[in-house]
């Protein structure tokens, strides 16, 4: 059985993008095989070993999420059942494991790097750097599913040389854990300011770097928007909320300095080039539209909102139910469970885009865009009273997301659906100036705040479920009705993920240490309303 202390170091086999899986065995030998592998090599096979849970697949889609955020963000409609706020163990455990492998892998690249010579880890100081960034985006995605978990002294087996008994890993705190980040993340963005590559490392660099090719700013940008996203979330707890507006402060009033995402040409993302190689999205098509499991349909608040508004996002990521006569319809969270079915049978709802989506092998893997980047200013201005820019910023962000659905939809190499019309920069804008989303129509800072929610929930949608999640958590918007399950002791959506039973078996006594939080009800320490 798995747990964090003993994930097999197998995977540590390091995989480039531009490969098939059989040509990375030949390249590049399992470490647990040989006496020595490289930096270059085992930052490769870190980084590969969590592109199931960045590009969107099957075991992402289909097993963690259909069931569990798609449902708790509203962002699909289902027929209602018994027991559907309790998060599967599948999914739970699933997820969990990947991320532990992907630590693991991380903590044999520190192995790796620490056992060479100073000037050889001086001129690979580039591969920790940036590795840092990208485990720190899916640990912060880890705490705010499940609040405490396992970091500072989980993946360690290989470096204790196999001793089982004392890789057993302690719960880290969430706070700490936001706080080691915060302070580590900080401390990249500036180091990236100032490092020098040699031309011959570099060049492994930009080989080794399928995230963004070796380009160091597009590194400093992501290092600084994943700092924007997780000051902003949780500039609402007490213990943060100075530290949070100062130092989102200092990162939007010195872009040189630290640089963020600002356009949708600067979003950090896992491209894929060639869906024959291993980095492709074909899994995303079974991942999210199987058929009958309701992955793929639309609920009716979403749709309700983009058929009210004219919303230019329609039909990019809508298409009407094949008998519904061009209507876009969707499931009603808190109808009967025999009406709800009868639109799923009947092909009367409305389905996600299937050109767009989940039939375009060339979707990306999304990590931080520009629309999401915009929306966070856009809170944050608001919150410290600078209207016009908080205006701007949102205003940026709408058009930044139809566009961003529109590219995606060039790129699509679907057989199913049908590409849509790109949207005109007259549609977006008379979409702005709608009733329901312009910005001057809402009179106080609630309502504004209310128009941010809404549009970063329309934008992430099934795309960012993660971040979707926890804003709605975060922001109780937008408000979203559901059935009350009356039959189990879980009765709403939950609030956080529970842990998986293999780490409850295998890690008993760290375990013992935080299971009187390990309730479906613990608020996140930021989710303070």
């Amino acid at each position: 059985m798995k747990k964090i202390s003993s994930f097999i170091l197998a995977g540590l086999m390091l995989v480039a993008a531009s490969c098939k899986e059989s040509e990375f065995t030949e390249r590049y030998a399992d470490p647990s095989k040989i006496a020595e592998s490289t930096v270059e090599k085992q930052y490769t096979g870190f980084l590969f070993a969590s592109k199931d849970y960045i590009l969107p697949g099957y075991g992402q889609y289909f097993v963690t999420l259909r069931t569990t955020l798609s449902r708790y963000n509203q962002a699909v409609g289902w027929p209602n059942e018994s027991g559907q706020y309790v998060p599967a163990s599948a999914g739970v455990q699933d997820m969990w494991f990947n991320y532990y492998n992907s630590l693991a892998q991380y903590r044999e690249l520190e192995k790796i790097y620490n056992s060479r010579p100073a000037e050889e880890q001086a001129a690979k100081r580039i591969f920790m750097l940036t590795a840092k960034v990208y485990l720190y985006n899916y640990t912060q995605r880890m705490v705010d599913l499940h609040g405490a978990i396992p970091f500072t002294e989980a993946g360690m087996l290989s470096t204790n040389g196999g001793d089982y008994a004392g890789s057993n890993a302690k719960f880290d705190s969430p706070e700490s854990l936001y706080t080691m980040m915060l302070d580590d993340l900080k401390a990249i963005a500036t180091e990236l300011n100032t490092i020098t590559v040699g031309a011959g490392y570099l060049k492994g660099f930009q080989t080794q770097d399928f995230v963004n090719k070796g380009d160091i700013t597009m590194w400093k940008r992501f290092a600084n928007s994943l700092r924007l996203r997780m000051l902003n979330r949780v500039s609402a707890a007490a213990t943060f909320s100075g530290r949070s507006n100062t130092e989102i402060a200092e990162i939007l009033n010195n872009p040189a300095t630290y640089p963020v995402v600002e356009t949708n040409d600067q979003n950090i993302q896992i491209n894929v080039y060639d869906v024959n190689t291993d980095v492709n999205s074909k899994g995303f098509q079974d991942g999210l539209a199987s058929a009958g499991w309701y992955g793929n349909t639309a609920g009716k608040k979403m749709i309700d909102f983009m058929n009210s508004t004219s919303d230019p996002r329609l039909k990019l990521l809508f298409e009407p139910g094949e008998n519904a006569k061009g209507a876009y319809i969707g499931i009603d969270p808190i109808g009967t469970s025999a009406t709800q079915t009868a639109l799923f049978n009947t092909g009367t709802v409305s389905i996600y885009n299937r050109y767009v989506l989940s039939s375009n092998q060339f979707f990306p893997g999304v990590i931080i865009n520009a629309p999401e980047i915009n929306l966070i200013k856009a809170e944050y201005y608001l919150r410290t009273g600078v209207d016009g820019s908080a205006k701007t910023a949102y205003e940026t962000a709408i058009s930044q997301s139809v566009k961003f659905y529109t590219a995606i939809a060039n790129l699509s190499n679907a057989t199913l659906g049908t590409k849509p019309v790109s949207p005109t920069d007259a549609q977006i804008a008379a979409y702005i100036a709608t009733d329901a989303v312009n910005w001057t129509k809402a009179t106080t800072s609630a309502a504004k705040l209310s128009l941010i929610a809404t549009q970063k929930w329309l934008h992430y949608n099934v795309v960012q479920p993660y971040e979707n999640w926890a804003d709605i958590r975060r922001l109780d918007l937008p408000a979203l009705t559901f059935q009350t399950d009356n039959a189990n002791n879980q009765t709403t959506p939950p609030v956080r993920w529970n842990y998986p039973g293999n780490e409850i078996t295998y890690n008993t006594d760290n375990y013992a240490l935080v299971r009187e939080s390990d309730k479906l009800t613990t608020k996140l320490f930021w989710d303070v309303k």
